[in-house]
Parts: structure tokens; sequence; C-alpha cells
């Protein structure tokens, strides 16, 4: 029987640095949901699928078969088995990724994808709707929070190392902005399930709150 754990939060609360490292040490599979979507978004543009045509996308989402292997040490998405790492992270299929995103049929094809991989092999998944309703069963589940001032000075850190002008204030009105539509969208709202732990990282590194998960997924 596969392992699995399943952490979900807010943007910015350190979801997916904390999943891959979680992962590695376990010897997991870190399952990237976003490369899944902008694989789907690859496909749509393969296969000559404008953005605004939401029916085309209901009905050719069903034909995409995507995965996630860990080869070398990287993860590669494969889409209809063929490797396409080099190709997803453009922007223009960034751009198509938001905008099929919302496409319930595509969200329910992804599900699907995801519940199989973690059938056949150990994962740990991130994302809004993890625990509620891709990995209901997860041996674990997470639900990693931190104050939204605190996401914001981490936002506003990174930024700034980065060189890009920014504003500390606008920063975490836009996370506190995030957070509302992310638990107010129709479908798959953010919210902790029952059976989560809940687990607030203002106070703690990245590698205490990895400790912690598998601390925790080893007492289950």
């Amino acid at each position: 029987m596969a392992g699995s754990i399943a952490i979900d939060g807010p943007a910015g609360a350190g979801k997916s640095t904390i999943a891959r490292k979680v992962a590695q040490e376990l010897g997991f599979i870190y399952v990237d949901t976003g490369a899944m979507y902008r694989a789907m978004a690859l496909y749509m543009l393969k296969n000559g699928i404008g953005a605004d045509e939401s029916e085309k996308v209901a009905g050719s989402c069903k034909e995409a078969d995507i995965t996630i292997k860990h080869e070398n040490n990287e993860q590669v998405v494969y889409l209809n088995g063929e490797n396409v790492n080099g190709l997803i992270r453009t922007e223009e299929v960034g751009n198509m990724t938001s905008a099929i995103s919302v496409n319930a049929a595509v969200r329910e094809k992804l599900v699907e994808l995801q519940q199989k991989l973690a059938e056949k092999t150990d994962v740990v998944m991130d994302g809004r709707d993890i625990g509620t309703v891709v990995l209901p069963g997860a041996d674990l589940k997470v639900y990693l929070t931190a104050s939204s001032r605190v996401r914001a000075e981490r936002r506003y850190k990174e930024l700034v190392a980065k060189k890009i002008d920014c504003n500390l204030e606008e920063i975490e009105k836009d996370i506190i902005d995030r957070d509302y539509r992310d638990m107010h969208r129709d479908i798959s709202p953010l919210k902790q399930a029952d059976d989560a732990v809940f687990l607030d990282s203002s106070d703690m590194t990245i590698e205490e709150v990895k400790d912690k998960i598998i601390e925790l997924y080893k007492g289950v």
C-alpha cells in the first residue's frame, strides 16, 4: 500500500518547499500539481485549442495522460508518454494554464490522474484541496499556514533579493485578498480537512517544519 501525505494551506505558507524536502527525506515522489496543470495546458496548445473554447477544453482533457516520475534526482513530467519538462515553463503555457485551471472538467481529470499516481507510489502532494478532495484518505494531512504578515515578509525578502521594487503593505494586502478568494471559490475552496493537523509555521524554520511533518507521519 502506497504512503501519502497531503499538505494544504494558503499562498506563501511554504507548502511546496516543505513538501519537496519531506518527499526527498522519505524517498517519496513530490507531486507538483501545478506542473500537471501546465502539462494539460501544453496539450491544449499542441492541439490548437483556444483558452476561450471551454467546451473543447473540457472534451479534449479526457485524452491527456499526465504523470510525474523521479529520474536521476529530477522530477520529470510526462504527457502521453513524452517528457515535457523543457516545454511547460514558457509564458504561453503559463497563460494557458491560468485560463484552463478554472474549467471543472480539467480539474476533475487532473484529480483523477493525481489519485491514480497516489495509488501506485508513495507521494507528498501540496495544494489547496489535497486533503479534502484529491487525497481524502491520505495517511497524514497537514494544514500548513503562517500569519499574513509573516508570509508577506517572506515574499518581500524574496523580491528584494531579486532587486524587484515592492511594498510590504501591498504584498500583505494581496495575500489577504488571495486567501479570501481561495477560501470562497466555488470549486474546491481552501479549507482545513477535519482530520488534518494544524501547523502554524510563523515562528518555525523550514527544517523545523519538515522535521515536524516527518515526525507526525512516522507516528501515524
